[in-house]
C-alpha cells in the first residue's frame, strides 16, 4: 500500500509532515472522522513510514524492505494493535493492560514502537484509566495512534492527552475511484453509490446489496400505511440486521442505513406537505409519501423526524439494536379504527 491509495486525506498527512519537519511530533494522536474514510489505512501507512528500514523520503515507506512487508501483513514486532473483541461493546481493561505492557517494552528492530488503538470510541472508565499512565508518560520512541469517529465520543481524560487530527468524508470523485478499485465496474452504479455513500467507502459498499433495498421498500410501504403491522415490520428489520453476522459493527451499520432511508423519506414527505418541489423523489414513491404527509401533517412529520434522528444517535451510542428497532417502528402513527 502507498500513500497514493489513501484518497482525499492530504491534510492529515501534511499535519504529520509539518510536525516531523519542525521536530514537534507528539507521542499521542487521535484520528477522528466518519467510518470508511481511510483512518485505519492512514494509521497503518504512517506506521510503515516510521518503521521502514530504507525510507526514500521523510514520512515515506519504501514498500520493499522486510519491515514494510511485515507491516503490510500485520506481523511487525514493533507495531501493536488493540481492537474491541467481536463479542464486546467496550474495550476490556485486561486487554488494555496487556497492550500497555507491550508498548512499554523496548523496540525490537529500530528506535520506534507504534501502538494503534482501532476502537477509541469504545473506551470505558476502567480501560481509559488503565491507559492514562501510558498516554501521560509514553516510553521513549513510542507513538500512539487512536482511531475514533468524533471527539464527542471520547472521554475527556483521553481527549486532553492527544493531538487531534481530523479526517473528512471523501469527495464523490474520490469515492467513485475507490469503488472502482473495489470492483464496482458499472459507472451508473458507482455514481449512485457515491451519491448515497455520504463520503464513506464502508457505507457505499454496504448499499451495494439488493437486500437492503428490498427491506427499505417493505418498511416504507408498511410504516406509511394507515395501519402499520408494527411487530411484523420490526421482525423484518431485526432479521435484516442479524443477517449481517455476529459482529456488532455490521449490524449497527445496517440499522443506521435503514434509519437514513426513513429519515430521507420523512424529510421528503415534509417537503411535499409544505408544497416544496422534490425533484430527486422517485415518481413511484411520491403518492405514498404525499398520502402519508396529508394524513399526519407537518407537525407530526417534524415530531417523527426528531425521533428518527434521535434513534440514529442511539445507534452510535451502542444502545441495543432491538430496542431501537422496536422503538422506531412504533413511532409511526397508526390510524385509529372507527
Amino acid at each position: 500500500m502507498s500513500w497514493d491509495r489513501i484518497r482525499g486525506q492530504h491534510a492529515p498527512r501534511n499535519t504529520f509532515a509539518a510536525a516531523l519537519e519542525a521536530g514537534r511530533l507528539a507521542h499521542s494522536y487521535l484520528l477522528v472522522g466518519p467510518d470508511g474514510v481511510g483512518k485505519r489505512q492512514f494509521a497503518r501507512e504512517l506506521a510503515k513510514a516510521f518503521l521502514c528500514e530504507h525510507p526514500p523520503a521523510k514520512l515515506t515507506a519504501c514498500d520493499r524492505c522486510p519491515a514494510c512487508a511485515q507491516v503490510n501483513v500485520g506481523t511487525h514486532p514493533d507495531l501493536l494493535f488493540l481492537r474491541t473483541p467481536e463479542d464486546k461493546h467496550e474495550l476490556p481493561v485486561d486487554e488494555m493492560r496487556a497492550f500497555c505492557a507491550q508498548i512499554a517494552l523496548k523496540p525490537t528492530r529500530g528506535p520506534r514502537k507504534i501502538g494503534i488503538v482501532e476502537d477509541a470510541d469504545d473506551f470505558n472508565a476502567s480501560s481509559a484509566n488503565s491507559f492514562l499512565k501510558t498516554l501521560e508518560e509514553p516510553p521513549q520512541g513510542a507513538l500512539l495512534l487512536l482511531i475514533g469517529t468524533s471527539i464527542d465520543r471520547q472521554l475527556s481524560t483521553i481527549l486532553s492527552r492527544c493531538q487531534i487530527v481530523r479526517f473528512a468524508p471523501l469527495s464523490p470523485a474520490d469515492l467513485k475511484a475507490v469503488l472502482a478499485e473495489q470492483g464496482i465496474d458499472d459507472p451508473v452504479k458507482r455514481d449512485r453509490l457515491a451519491k448515497l455513500g455520504a463520503g464513506s467507502v464502508t457505507r457505499a459498499l454496504a448499499l451495494d446489496d439488493d437486500s437492503i433495498w428490498q427491506v427499505r421498500q417493505k418498511l416504507l410501504e408498511g410504516l406509511m400505511s394507515p395501519r402499520p403491522p408494527f411487530q411484523q415490520l420490526a421482525d423484518v428489520w431485526a432479521r435484516f440486521n442479524e443477517e449481517a453476522g455476529k459482529e456488532t459493527a455490521p449490524q449497527r451499520l445496517r440499522t443506521s442505513l435503514v434509519l437514513q432511508f426513513l429519515i430521507e423519506a420523512v424529510q421528503n414527505a415534509l417537503k411535499l406537505s409544505l408544497g416544496a418541489a422534490v425533484p430527486e423523489l422517485d415518481a413511484a414513491e411520491a403518492p405514498l409519501l404525499r398520502a402519508f404527509a396529508d394524513r399526519i401533517g407537518a407537525a407530526g412529520l417534524m415530531e417523527l423526524l426528531d425521533a428518527l434522528v434521535e434513534a440514529d444517535f442511539h445507534v452510535e451510542r451502542r444502545v441495543q439494536l432491538i430496542l431501537i428497532v422496536e422503538s422506531v417502528v412504533t413511532k409511526f402513527p397508526r390510524e385509529s379504527s372507527r
